[in-house]
This record gives C-alpha cells, sequence and structure tokens, in this order.
C-alpha cells in the first residue's frame, strides 16, 4: 500500500465532529482531480493468528504437568505490529510540519519514572465547572422524586411539571446522569428532544441514555438511539459503541454485538478495554476460536495490555473445548505480560484443566496459588474437588477436605454435595457418612435436598435400602422436600432389594408433593418391571408407571401381546422414542428388551433390537476392519447384551454356510466398569456364552470383560451347530 502512494501526493486534514476535539482523520489523494480516500482500521475479517503450541510438548506424566518451560507458538504470515503499522508511517515525512500544529498548543512535561500512556485510553468528557453550582442538590432531590414517581405519561408530565430551574445543558445533563430507572431516563431524554430553541442533544446524552437503558437490557431502544445519531449526523464515539456492544453481550445478541463492533473498526475508532473484553466474550461463546485469536493479537498489536478478565475468558474459551494447547497459550501470555492471575482467572483456569482431564497441572496451579498468599475461596475448592472426582483421584480429594478443616477455608452448598456426588461416583461410603454428619452439625450449611439425593445415591448404589429408607423418613420429618433425582435413586434402590411395597410407598409420596416424573424416573420404573419375581410385584410397579408415563405402559403391553403384527411394533415404537428425551431413548430400548426376555419373548426381543439399531439408538454397536470384527455392548443392558450376541452369532453363520471371507480373530467387548457397585456385565454375558457354548474367552491382556475367538474355533464351532437339529430355534 506504501508503495502504491509513494508519488507525489497531497495531504489534507479533515476534521470530523466529535466528542474528541483531537481526534482527526487522515485523507489522501494522489491524483489533481482531488479524489479523496479515507484511511480506516482493518475489520475483523482480517486474519491475525497465532494458534497455541503443539500438543506434542505435553508432560509426560500428570504430576510433571507444569506450565512452565512454553515455548513461543509461531506466528502466520508478517508480525502485527507491521500490519497494523499507521499509514502516516510510510508516506508521511519524520519532521513534523509546524503549519499544522495548533496555535495554541502547549508543551507536555513527560515524566520519565512513568510507564509510557496506552494508546487505548478512552477518552473521556471533562468534568463540568457546573459541578460546584449549588442548584446541583436540588437537581438530584428533583431527579430523585422523578425515578420514584411511575414511569407513566401522566406521572411524569406531574412530575417534569415540578422542574425546579430550567432546563439549561448542563441541568438536562445533570438530571439525567442522575435517574435510576432506565424508564425514567428514557423518557426523559424523549421529553428534551421536544423542547424547543433548547441545546442540541450532543453525544454525551445519547451515552447517558444508552448506559441507563443498557442496565435494563434494553437493546432495541440503543440501536434505535445509535441509528439516530447516525441520522442527525451526531458522531458516535468510543464510549458509544462500547455501550451498544456490551448490551448486546449481555442481551445474547452476539450476532448484533460483532456487527456493531465491525462498525467501529470501519470508522476508525480503536476499541478500548472494556470493548475488547466484551468482543472477546461473543466470540468465546460462539465458539470461534480463531476469531478470538485474531482479536487478541490485534488488540495487543496495538498497544492493549490484556488484564485478569480477557485471560478468564480466554482460558474459558480453552476449557470448554477441552483444548490442553490452548491452556498453556493463555498461562505463556499471561506470563509473558506479566499479568499476575487473580483468583477468578485461577478458577477459571482450574476448571479448564479439569475440563481437559489434566488433573496434575490442575493440582499445580493450585499449590501455586496458595504459595502467593491467596485463600481459596468456594468456587476454588469445588474446582478441584470436581478434578479429583474426574480423575477418580480420591485420596487428593480427601486429602483436600482434611485441609479444608484444618485451614478453615469457606464451605458452602455447592462444595459440600459437590463433595458427596464425588463419594458417589467413587463409592467412598465411610467419607460421605462422615462429610454428612460434618454438615449436620454446620450451622450455615445444612443438609439440603440435593445433599439427600447424594447419600440416597451412595446407599442405592450399594444396595443398602434399610439406610436409603431411614433417609427419606429423615427428610420428611425435617420436611425437607424430595426431588426427582432423589426419588430416582431411593426407587431403583427399593427395587433392586424387591422392597416393593416401600417402593410404592415412595412413589405415591413423591406424586403427592406435585414432583412431576421425568422420562428418567420412568425408565427406572421400567427397569425394575423387568426385574420383578412375581406378578403381583410387577402389576404394583406397572401401575405406578402407568401414572408417570401411560404411553410407554400402553407399549409395553403392545409387545407382550405375541398377536401384535411387527409393523404395528415398529409405528408405536418410533411414536413412543419420538416423545422420549433423547438420553433416555437406549435405556428403554434396554428395559424393553430385558422384559420381553424374562416373558420368555425371545422373537420381540429380537425385533426391538433390530428397531433401536435402525433408529440410532446404538450406532457403535458392530466394528469391522480386516483383521477383526468385534462387538460392543458396554451401552447396553444385560438382556440386550445377550441378545445383541445372539443376533451377531445368527448373522456370522450366514457368513459361514456362503464361505464368505472372514477376519482373523472376533472379540465382545463388554467393559468392567470403574463403579465398585456396579454389576459386572462381564459375568452375566460370559454366563451366557457358556451355555451357547461358544469359543469366546476371557482374554487378560486386551483389558477386563473382553472375549475373543480365533476364525477356526468360530467356524468350526457354526458349522458344528448348523448340523444340530436345534440350532435353528437358539439363532432364530
Amino acid at each position: 500500500m506504501a508503495a502504491g502512494l509513494s508519488a507525489a501526493m497531497d495531504v489534507c486534514f479533515s476534521t470530523i465532529p466529535q466528542s474528541d476535539p483531537t481526534r482527526t482523520t487522515f485523507f489522501f489523494s494522489s491524483s489533481p482531480i482531488k479524489k479523496q480516500s479515507c484511511f480506516t482500521f482493518p475489520t475483523t475479517r482480517t486474519r491475525f493468528l497465532r494458534r497455541p503450541i503443539s500438543s506434542t510438548s505435553a508432560a509426560a506424566t500428570a504430576d510433571e504437568e507444569s506450565p512452565r518451560n512454553l515455548s513461543k507458538p509461531k506466528k502466520n504470515g508478517p508480525s502485527l505490529s507491521d500490519q497494523l503499522k499507521p499509514l502516516s508511517a510510510a508516506t508521511l515525512s519524520a519532521a513534523p510540519d509546524r503549519r499544522l500544529q495548533s496555535s495554541n498548543s502547549k508543551s507536555t512535561w513527560v515524566n520519565p519514572a512513568r510507564p509510557k500512556r496506552s494508546v487505548l485510553s478512552l477518552h473521556r468528557h471533562k468534568r463540568s465547572a457546573y459541578a460546584h453550582n449549588p442548584k446541583v442538590k436540588e437537581l438530584r432531590l428533583f431527579a430523585q422524586k422523578l425515578s420514584e414517581s411511575a414511569p407513566s405519561e401522566a406521572e411524569f408530565a406531574a412530575a417534569i411539571a415540578q422542574l425546579p430551574h430550567p432546563p439549561t445543558r448542563e441541568n438536562s445533563l445533570l438530571i439525567l446522569n442522575s435517574l435510576k430507572s432506565w424508564q425514567q431516563s428514557y423518557m426523559f431524554f424523549q421529553w428534551l428532544k421536544t423542547l424547543e430553541d433548547s441545546f442540541p442533544l450532543e453525544t454525551i446524552f445519547y451515552n447517558v441514555a444508552m448506559k441507563s437503558l443498557r442496565f435494563g437490557k434494553q437493546f432495541e431502544l440503543i440501536e434505535q438511539l445509535a441509528n439516530e445519531m447516525v441520522s442527525n449526523e451526531i458522531p458516535l464515539d468510543n464510549i458509544t459503541y462500547s455501550t451498544i456492544i456490551t448490551c448486546a453481550k449481555r442481551c445474547n445478541r452476539f450476532d448484533k454485538a460483532l456487527e456493531w463492533f465491525e462498525r467501529m473498526y470501519r470508522t476508525g475508532l480503536m476499541p478500548d478495554e472494556v470493548t475488547y473484553s466484551a468482543v472477546l466474550d461473543v466470540y468465546a461463546k460462539l465458539g470461534k476460536v480463531e476469531e478470538v485469536l485474531s482479536l487478541y493479537e490485534r488488540g495487543v498489536a496495538s498497544g492493549w495490555k490484556p488484564d485478569s478478565i480477557t485471560f478468564s475468558v480466554l482460558a474459558k474459551m480453552f476449557g470448554e473445548a477441552g483444548d490442553y494447547d490452548g491452556i498453556r497459550y493463555v498461562l505463556q501470555e499471561m506470563k509473558a505480560l506479566g499479568v499476575q492471575p487473580n483468583m477468578v482467572v485461577y478458577n477459571t483456569l482450574l476448571e479448564a484443566m479439569g475440563k481437559a482431564g489434566k488433573p496434575g497441572l490442575a493440582r499445580s496451579l493450585f499449590e501455586e496459588m496458595i504459595g502467593l498468599g491467596l485463600t481459596p475461596d468456594e468456587k476454588t475448592l469445588t474446582a478441584m474437588i470436581k478434578v479429583y472426582g474426574k480423575a477418580r483421584w480420591a485420596k487428593d480429594a480427601m486429602e483436600l477436605w482434611d485441609r479444608m478443616r484444618e485451614n478453615g477455608w469457606p464451605m458452602d452448598f455447592i462444595l459440600y454435595n459437590t463433595l458427596l456426588s464425588m463419594c458417589a461416583d467413587l463409592a467412598l461410603v465411610e467419607e460421605a457418612e462422615k462429610l454428612f454428619e460434618d454438615m449436620k452439625s454446620s450451622k450455615v450449611c445444612k443438609p439440603d435436598s440435593w445433599t439427600y439425593t447424594a447419600m440416597m445415591n451412595i446407599y442405592g448404589s450399594g444396595g443398602n435400602a434399610e439406610k436409603a429408607m431411614e433417609l427419606f423418613d429423615e427428610m420428611s420429618s425435617l420436611g425437607v422436600a424430595l426431588n426427582v433425582m432423589g426419588s430416582t435413586c431411593l426407587i431403583q434402590c427399593l427395587g433392586k432389594s424387591q422392597k416393593i411395597d416401600d417402593l410404592v410407598r415412595v412413589f405415591d409420596v413423591v406424586i403427592g408433593q406435585g414432583i412431576k416424573p421425568d422420562d428418567r424416573l420412568s425408565g427406572c420404573l421400567l427397569s425394575i418391571v423387568a426385574m420383578c419375581e412375581s406378578n403381583d410385584d410387577t402389576a404394583k410397579v406397572v401401575d405406578c408407571l402407568r401414572l408417570a408415563n401411560p404411553k410407554l405402559v400402553g407399549f409395553l403391553n403392545s409387545i407382550q401381546d405375541e398377536t401384535t403384527r411387527f409393523e404395528d411394533v415398529k409405528d408405536e415404537f418410533k411414536v413412543l422414542m419420538s416423545s422420549t428425551s433423547v438420553e433416555s431413548r437406549r435405556p428403554f430400548c434396554n428395559c424393553l428388551i430385558d422384559v420381553c426376555r424374562n416373558r420368555e419373548l425371545h422373537t420381540r426381543a429380537h425385533e426391538l433390537l433390530y428397531l433401536g439399531t435402525l433408529f440410532g439408538l446404538y450406532p457403535d454397536l458392530h466394528n469391522v476392519t480386516q483383521e477383526e470384527w468385534s462387538l460392543d455392548v458396554r451401552s447396553l443392558s444385560v438382556g440386550a447384551a445377550c441378545t445383541a450376541l445372539e443376533e451377531w452369532i445368527g448373522t456370522l453363520a450366514k457368513f459361514v454356510s456362503k464361505n464368505e471371507e472372514l477376519p482373523e480373530l472376533f472379540s465382545a467387548q463388554t467393559g468392567a466398569g470403574t463403579h465398585k457397585f456396579a454389576q459386572g456385565m462381564a459375568s452375566s454375558f460370559g454366563a451366557h456364552v457358556e451355555r451357547m457354548s461358544a469359543p469366546f474367552r476371557q482374554c487378560e491382556e486386551r483389558g477386563a470383560g473382553c472375549f475373543v475367538a480365533s476364525r477356526e474355533d468360530l467356524v468350526a464351532w457354526l458349522e458344528s451347530r448348523a448340523s444340530a437339529p436345534s440350532a435353528a430355534a437358539v439363532t432364530a
């Protein structure tokens, strides 16, 4: 661009009316026609991207993770400072032209001991000398009365008639700035526009009115005022754009925030710190990582020094994506710019480390924060407990709990309940009971419904129905309401223990308290129907299920009727699953298959498995490579897994009968489960394999719950079954 302007060039200055009298827009002309073009800053579509460092430099072990020794990521293309270099530096003479300087300019003394003023320092309006006027008190009292009046035209007219002094520019600005209600501010601003022969409404009036509207999240009104300013040729300054953008962000109008941000760049205004942080947060919430990095690099190159809020936004964005390299990039940038993390940044980084699966680095950051003398708050400790719970670091979690009590660190409901939920996930019964008793003795954190839910989950997972019912009775005596999740845990526990009468009593209390059963509770009742040992118990649970989900009971009766045609089952299945939440569709199908198998309806069980596969409920059931064919039943129930195995064996038998090419190895993966209370799918699946006399054997080398068979053994077994009279009946 500089090369194209190297010819003889006329330079003129056109001062655009703005709130900042020192802001000047440069117009350049290189032809005798004096055709002018205005230089503006690049729009947000320009890419200045510096990617985070490569993941190949990750730490070898979790305990050795550290934010130290981070290599600086490479930049793509020319440097940002070169791209953002002002055009005047390449086209104008280095020596200043004194004819262009103001005649009344004053020299400015610069203190070399103080840092250079930021190029992004926001221009603020000068304090009015009217602030010392004795009438200020009367005007503020009037503004207070106006704020307390009802937001109606009649009330406003009655209040405005009591204006103690004429509405001069200074009086009006003081009143507008003192109004607390956005409705009153907007009405007063509209009233100012109706005054005849009054002062013109400048940018500062619009800015004050917009800030008041921003508190009320009235983005549409703010945008109307902004368009009005454009139509009336009233200049929009930095504060105007910042107010519009931040209000759009608060109202979740991210498209409008980006639209006005680009308009701001096209006018030649540079964003301030608030605007940069707001737009970075907008890009981050939209998941536009490249745009975030581009804007961040552009701001840093233009002289902006990011604060801790900015790095909190970046850390949260990378944490949501589980991007470990991005988190390291944030740590590197903070270190390079000398920004010391505050508590908010530490909390965000710790949450990000947990989502990225880096508990070792999270622990190092936590210790670093403690070493700096910062006291962790409730959010910090909750984030650490979640990190340890997700990584299943029970020892570290309980050691942190001991440190909390020793140091007197703050505790709240969320932290207590998070600890109890972690104990439920890790089956730490004794530790959970100690926490529960500690919470009971606390003066500020008494157990709530979520606390009891976590304890019921612990007892329910272990099958301790007596303890679970004691908690239920204790809740009833204390008046603690039972939520739907706690109801599900308790009912599941009672169902596994075959305490059907207690189950019915609890369900009646749930309905009596006005709790609306969801799909998860309905699935819990359906699974108990499959486990019931007597017809009487089955009928009692079905009656409960009918109140929770009558459509599900209708379909259950339909599939148990052997006269129901497959096409009718298919249509009803589709309608049922369409009205069920996505996360509950596969559990519903699993339980329905279990019911059919328990009722000796094997053909119907195979039909339901086929429908579940047809409608995408089991997307990863089969995996095929040239060397191995595998069956993955980890997301199935025991009955559904046995049905899937039978279906798979039948398909393989057809391949063998047609002499088609088969791989060297066949495997079935049931998984082992990480919860010590979890029922073993591997043992149930293995028992079914033995009943079928199939050649699958557990392979410890490939992990627990993996059954393998060679091609020779499987083909020989299938051929022997094909010659047996009963083979067709088993694999039908």
